[in-house]
């Protein structure tokens, strides 16, 4: 599994970053941002390219660190931004569509789109944040309709043919086609059957495929509609516990602790709705990407994932 981050990234949040003249700003999350000038000038830098940023501009960005934005020396740069990340989407798209992202994410020519000022998409995120009425579960999802709106074109074409498909192809097809919840749902003996070959071929393929076993994708994905659940629910850590598919409580803790080094009760308790933000490091802020969570009561429209 991979290692735990250092801190809980917001997910689907918009969020203001301001740059000073001069000072860069480097996008850095474990999955993409989708980022908007708000004001000032300024430019992004992708080696071998820079491209000149406007006031409406839109960038999304894989967040591998491997650009960056760099603000005028005369102006500094007023952005807004959200982070969109693909495993933290269970049950909303497929591992093959998370697949795409990742592998998206991993090509220079495909880790960064640049949408000018004046671009139906940059037009929609102006209006997204303009229009204070909205706030939680159906900002969130503008959000991601925003997002998804950005690899439209590139989606249509990952579709795979349906005929004469091997067991490989059968297994690709589940994983496209179904959330990754489904795998909560299905026995390996049952997924065997629907692939049309043996526990211990589809062991390697699944493997292959998803990069890991089929018991311990389960694990995850548990593991992670529970982060997720004591993160933005007021359940208890048992109801979270079997909420997540876990019978025993002392089995959910174990494991929970395990993956991510505290006790359940504890992570809430610094990252959950009535806890405390973690997103400054050592509580110090960045100089150049000052972040600055603005408070429902005073703007609607921001909504924490």
């Amino acid at each position: 599994m991979n290692k735990l981050n250092h801190f809980y990234e917001p997910h689907l949040a918009v969020r203001e970053i301001s740059v000073l003249p001069g000072g860069e700003w480097i996008p850095r999350v474990s999955g993409w941002s989708m980022i908007q000038v708000e004001d000032g000038t300024g430019y992004w830098l992708q080696a071998p390219t820079s491209i000149e940023l406007e006031v409406g501009t839109v960038l999304v960005v894989a967040g591998n660190g491997l650009g960056r934005i760099r603000a005028s020396q005369l102006n500094g740069l007023a952005l807004r931004c959200f982070n969109v990340m693909p495993s933290r989407l269970t049950g909303l798209i497929t591992l093959g569509e998370q697949d795409f992202l990742r592998r998206a994410a991993s090509k220079q020519e495909s880790a960064s789109r640049v949408f000018s000022a004046h671009s139906p998409m940059a037009l929609k995120m102006t209006e997204l944040c303009a229009d204070r009425s909205l706030g939680g579960i159906l900002l969130r999802l503008k959000l991601l309709q925003l997002f998804v709106e950005a690899f439209a074109v590139q989606w249509e074409q990952t579709v795979p043919g349906r005929l004469n498909a091997d067991a490989r192809e059968r297994l690709q097809l589940f994983l496209k086609e179904n959330p990754p919840d489904a795998l909560l749902e299905i026995s390996f003996k049952e997924l065997a059957e629907m692939t049309h070959c043996t526990s211990r071929h589809l062991s390697r393929i699944f493997y292959d495929l998803v990069g890991m076993s089929f018991r311990d994708k389960r694990a995850e994905i548990r593991l992670a509609r529970a982060r997720d659940l004591l993160a933005t629910s007021k359940s208890k850590v048992v109801e979270v516990a079997l909420e997540s598919g876990y019978k025993s409580l002392s089995l959910f803790n174990l494991m929970f602790t395990r993956r991510f080094g505290t006790s359940p009760g504890r992570w809430r308790q610094k990252h959950g709705i009535n806890g405390v933000n973690g997103n400054q490091r050592g509580g110090k802020r960045d100089n150049l990407s000052n972040l600055k969570f603005v408070e429902s009561s005073k703007q609607s429209f921001y909504s924490l994932g």
